[in-house]
């Protein structure tokens, strides 16, 4: 079973990505294409984010488990942003 520790610490690796995805998305609409590495980078960051998570959440309880899927539809809805933009 996983731990709260690590439960918590993949959370905070998760949002840690949203916010920098978050960042990359607002400096792309600006900038066009003058960041792609970074752009690029934040969304791999968003990728390893959701899969650490959904391994994790195999060996969670329920509320674990229901925690880590909130935080992946906060991982998909930023991916799904970032893909959309036209930058």
């Amino acid at each position: 079973m996983a731990t709260r520790q690590s439960v918590e610490e993949h959370i905070q690796q998760c949002e840690d990505a949203i916010r920098n995805a978050q960042e990359q998305y607002k400096q792309a609409s600006m900038q066009e294409h003058y960041e792609d590495l970074s752009f690029t980078n934040s969304m791999q960051q968003l990728e390893q984010a959701y899969n650490d998570i959904a391994k994790l959440a195999l060996s969670c309880n329920g509320q674990q488990r229901e925690q880590l899927h909130r935080m992946r539809l906060q991982l998909q809805q930023m991916q799904n942003n970032m893909t959309l933009l036209d930058h």
